[in-house]
Order: structure tokens, then C-alpha cells, then sequence
């Protein structure tokens, strides 16, 4: 059986999926910060951490999260997966392709007492 904690990220995984966004809210801790390894931002707080995620829609409107695996270690997990979709909006500062994006992912989350998210390494 999956740690609660592996279920949250999971549960985060699915709603983006859905675009369920107050879904995500609702795991989050108020402060939660999400640090973009590839760009070196960081978005602080749930409604930067939501508007990263919606910043993957706008660039890949039907994007997912595809095949994950998430590893469990106590207060943080490691989740593995495949962001896709078709390229059909800017990515940042490149033009949109019309072609189909895989991107490998790996994310490190951590979590407090309450189960919230407090920090993902991306």
C-alpha cells in the first residue's frame, strides 16, 4: 500500500490531468515553493505554484503527466514521469511547433506534518 504522502502526489499528478486546479490547491502548503532546475526560477507560494502549472497548459494544451512512478522516503518522494503533449503554444520564449513534446521529469517532493507540500525540486 502507497504512503499518504505518495497518494498526495499522486492526487496532485491526476488533478493537473483534469485541470483540476483547486484540487492542487488544496495540497499545498500556503507556502509551498516549486524550484525549476532547468531555468533557475522559483514560484513561491499556491498561486505561482498553480500558475507554473498552467504556464505547461498554455504551451501544451492537452499536456500530461504520463507514466509516473513515485518512490517513497518518508517525507519526501521522488516522482518520475513523462510531461506530454502537443507543442501547439509559446514555451517561454520559443514559438509553438505543432509537434508532440515528451519531456522526462523528476521531481523531488517534500512534505510537512499535515501532508501538505512544502517544496518540489523540478
Amino acid at each position: 500500500m502507497a504512503s499518504k504522502n505518495v497518494e498526495t502526489a499522486y492526487a496532485i499528478d491526476r488533478a493537473f490531468n483534469r485541470r483540476d486546479y483547486q484540487s492542487v490547491r488544496a495540497l499545498l502548503a500556503e507556502d509551498v515553493t516549486y524550484v525549476d532546475t532547468s531555468t533557475g526560477r522559483v514560484y513561491r507560494g499556491r498561486d505561482e505554484f498553480i500558475g507554473f502549472m498552467k504556464g505547461w497548459v498554455e504551451a501544451l494544451s492537452n499536456a500530461e503527466v504520463w507514466e509516473p512512478s513515485y518512490h517513497d522516503a518518508g517525507d519526501v518522494v521522488v516522482s518520475q514521469f513523462i510531461a506530454r503533449g502537443k507543442n501547439d503554444g509559446a514555451l517561454g520564449a520559443l514559438p509553438p511547433t505543432g509537434k508532440q513534446l515528451n519531456l522526462s521529469f523528476c521531481e523531488i517532493v517534500r512534505f510537512d506534518r499535515k501532508g501538505q507540500v512544502t517544496t518540489v525540486h523540478g
